[in-house]
């Protein structure tokens, strides 16, 4: 990469990385450009250059934050040493639940994004992100005779919804720790009963 495009690759990531503070501490709609150019220190031009206007800046954001989300369920899955579906499936699920109350996975991707970016597209990233890692932990499921072979495909999509929609409720509860314990407990009691032998 010579040095010119280089430099490019920065700015762009300098723009995503202060459009995310932005958006997730004041909101889509209350964060103009003219905030993420001054507090990015770049120019116009330079910012339009990279993104075409405030809504692909923000669809970058999503992507990004998807992919920080998409790392750290990674890592807690990683981290459990679970080698069963059934622990495989907890440790990734209870991980997102856990980032669901982090502030800007909670704005940008939970509040936000399905409005700025139309439910469509929102569930696509959504599905991008968590459908393939469910149905493989599925399959391993089916593989040990705990899910039908059958059921693997719509079970992936029901475990990616529910968790969406924990996830919702903890994004919108008044008290965000109590609505995490609250899923915490129930998502694993529900994953436990699902593929129990």
């Amino acid at each position: 990469m010579d040095g010119r495009a280089g430099r490019g690759q920065a700015t762009r990531k300098r723009i995503v990385e202060v459009a995310t503070d932005l958006f997730a501490d004041r909101g889509y709609e209350a964060t103009s450009i003219e905030a993420v150019l001054e507090r990015a220190g770049v120019s116009r031009g330079s910012l339009y250059h990279h993104f075409a206007g405030k809504d692909r800046l923000f669809d970058a954001v999503v992507e990004a934050v998807h992919a920080r989300v998409g790392e750290a369920t990674l890592a807690a899955v990683t981290a459990s040493c679970e080698t069963e579906a059934l622990g495989l499936l907890k440790a990734a699920e209870l991980a997102w639940i856990r980032l669901a109350g982090d502030p800007v996975v909670r704005r940008i991707l939970l509040i936000d994004a399905p409005t700025v970016l139309g439910w469509r597209r929102w569930r696509d990233i959504e599905a991008q992100a968590g459908l393939g890692m469910l149905k493989e932990v599925l399959g391993q499921a089916a593989d040990a005779g705990r899910v039908p072979p059958e059921h693997v495909e719509s079970f992936a999509h029901i475990l990616l919804a529910a968790g969406n929609e924990m996830a919702l409720v903890i994004a919108l509860a008044d008290d965000v720790p109590a609505a995490q314990a609250s899923a915490e407990a129930a998502v694993e009691e529900f994953l436990t009963r699902l593929l129990q032998p």
